[in-house]
């Protein structure tokens, strides 16, 4: 039996979306305010994370179900490793360091991983939808911020996928034909939820660095109005 589980997961993380937009970190991000130390930091996470994603990705790709969502064309390690160049050098991996936010992301990856891999439809979802929807708005966001000259954004381009929207098709078809039932389909929902609070902790971790650099009194200025939701540039964590 078929579910529409893209449906559900749009539908069912909507109220998720709505808040991580509404993270200080983001809302600033958005409005134009990016401060590279902070985003580096961001970006150390983000390495960390997709490099544990997609591990387990490549690791599951026979899997009954996680084979039907697998696309190596997605995958942002080595573009998150590009920008980690640009951001700490060469040796930038003497230089990183996972956040404790980013560690118990990982973490969970791993863990339904090894339990219950069909889980991790609900993290590809969260993440490489959102990368898909918002990425090329918030690399220019970033761009402009930073005074960037085309590095430092790799994260965001998608140089295997040439028409990001009929991709994102495909990949909503996909999850559609997947074998589970209304119940899996309903946990697979929850785990994104899940995925977006792990995404908002990171966020969250970065705030101090965000005041230290712009000073609380802007930081209240840009974070003050609460967004209504309903966006496509949220920080890469998912489409609604």
């Amino acid at each position: 039996m078929s579910v529409n589980l893209a449906t559900m997961l749009k539908e069912g993380t909507q109220k998720s979306h709505t808040m991580a937009e509404n993270v200080g970190f983001i809302k600033c991000f958005l409005k134009g305010t990016v401060e590279k130390n902070s985003y580096r930091k961001l970006v150390t996470n983000l390495y960390f994370v997709y490099s544990a994603m997609e591990e387990e990705m490549e690791l599951l790709k026979d899997h009954a179900i996680i084979s039907k969502i697998y696309f190596p064309q997605l995958n942002r390690k080595e573009s998150l490793e590009k920008d980690l160049t640009f951001y700490y050098g060469a040796n930038w991996r003497e230089e990183i360091e996972i956040s404790p936010a980013g560690k118990a992301y990982v973490e969970r990856i791993r863990e339904v991983s090894n339990n219950q891999p069909e889980l991790l439809v609900g993290h590809c979802y969260t993440r490489y939808l959102g990368d898909l929807s918002g990425g090329q708005i918030l690399k220019k966001i970033a761009q402009t911020a930073m005074n960037l000259d085309g590095n430092g954004t790799a994260f965001y381009e998608f140089a295997d996928i040439a028409d990001e929207k009929a991709f994102k098709d495909k990949y909503r078809q996909a999850m559609n034909e997947l074998p589970i039932d209304q119940e899996m389909a309903e946990t697979i929902v929850t785990e994104a939820n899940d995925a977006f609070g792990m995404n908002m902790k990171m966020f969250n971790e970065l705030e101090g660095n965000l005041i230290k650099a712009i000073g609380v009194m802007l930081f209240n200025a840009l974070t003050r109005r609460r967004n209504r939701g309903g966006t496509e540039t949220e920080l890469a964590t998912a489409e609604n």
